[in-house]
């Protein structure tokens, strides 16, 4: 099967009094990761910090697990999507206006624990949180 679209994201953790939280962004009724294509020529990984800084505002990720990741199996028309794991310091979020779409990409987030996080997402998204627990020792 050929690829036909890659993209790269991260799980970005907040530790917080609760413990570790995950980022969740909502489209419509879809909870995801903050993810978006790799551009020609673009390193997935660049292409994570960036997506993430462009549908976040996040900008001071600590990629404290290294930089390994995890591809979801293909979906939706035969894209991959690549996760890194990183911590913010940050809990803030900012969900900016897209130039292409007029509006921002997301109508809402949430920082939630992994049980909540492994409820709202998808199958192919429980296995990367649960992957991303996992190199975090959880």
């Amino acid at each position: 099967m050929t690829v036909s679209k890659f993209a790269a994201g991260v799980v970005i953790v907040h530790e917080s009094d609760c413990g570790p939280q995950f980022l969740l962004l909502r489209a419509y009724r879809n909870w995801d990761l903050p993810k978006g294509l790799v551009e020609p020529g673009e390193q997935p990984f660049a292409a994570a910090c960036r997506e993430v800084e462009e549908e976040t505002g996040i900008t001071d990720l600590d990629f404290a697990w290294g930089n390994e990741f995890v591809e979801t199996a293909p979906y939706s028309g035969n894209k991959v999507a690549r996760f890194y794991i990183a911590r913010t310091l940050s809990d803030r979020v900012v969900l900016s206006v897209n130039p292409l779409l007029g509006r921002p990409e997301h109508h809402e987030y949430r920082w939630v624990q992994l049980d909540d996080a492994l409820a709202l997402v998808v199958p192919r998204l429980q296995i990367v949180l649960k992957w991303a627990a996992v190199r975090m020792g959880r």
